[in-house]
């Protein structure tokens, strides 16, 4: 397997790529899974990297999307007030602080407070330019996000390097035609070009013309 990757700019998710936030979203699920009566395992098995909206319309087809919509309110206020648990992704923090003059861009499913909050929770600073959800009409894996972090950054699609960790993510980045540097468990079922355990061994290099190489341990 290819152990370098070279893009002109890196595209971010945060859940289980630079913070771990499964004990939270594990309890809000598992909660939200006993009020609809559903088996709380097969809520998990989607849940990861989608917005809490695009969960519900997955588990329960057919269901009017304002009730999704205000349902998913209602959990980003819950997953917003409940830090218990989040950490960094081991090597997340050194990670980020080697990314200064590398052109990137945060992309995930939270909303920018939720975003805030985790980061903050975890140490980690919160890039300049992300795309969170207020930012799409549509949620992973739809590429929409990855789209416009590209065009955001002012860089063709294919010449991004996608950083996740979820089946939806993994999915998006593809659709917008971007490789992927998957990390965790979860990311090496979808097969991505490089996969990792997570940030500790993940090394930056700038080169000539604005572009960047990762090297893996």
């Amino acid at each position: 397997m290819t152990r370098e990757l070279t893009a002109h700019a890196l595209l971010l998710d945060m859940d289980g790529t630079l913070v771990n936030s499964d004990a939270v979203v594990e309890r809000v699920w598992r909660r939200w899974a006993a009020r609809q009566e559903l088996e709380p395992e097969a809520v998990l098995a989607v849940v990861h990297g989608r917005q809490g909206y695009a969960t519900m319309a997955e588990l329960l087809p057919g269901r009017p999307v304002e009730v999704n919509l205000a349902e998913n309110r209602q959990l980003l206020v819950e997953e917003t007030a409940d830090m218990d648990g989040v950490v960094e992704i081991p090597g997340a923090a050194e990670f980020l602080a080697s990314l200064g003059g590398v052109t990137h861009a945060l992309v995930t499913s939270a909303d920018l407070p939720l975003a805030t909050a985790r980061l903050a929770a975890a140490g980690l600073p919160l890039p300049e330019v992300r795309i969170t959800a207020e930012s799409v009409s549509a949620s992973k894996p739809d590429p929409e996000g990855f789209l416009k972090g590209a065009a955001e950054l002012g860089v063709p699609p294919e010449e991004c390097l996608a950083l996740e960790d979820s089946a939806a993510g993994i999915a998006a980045a593809r659709a917008a035609g971007m490789r992927v540097l998957g990390i965790g468990p979860r990311a090496v079922a979808e097969r991505p070009d490089v996969a990792v355990a997570d940030l500790t061994g993940v090394r930056v290099h700038a080169l000539p013309g604005g572009h960047v190489r990762l090297t893996f341990a």
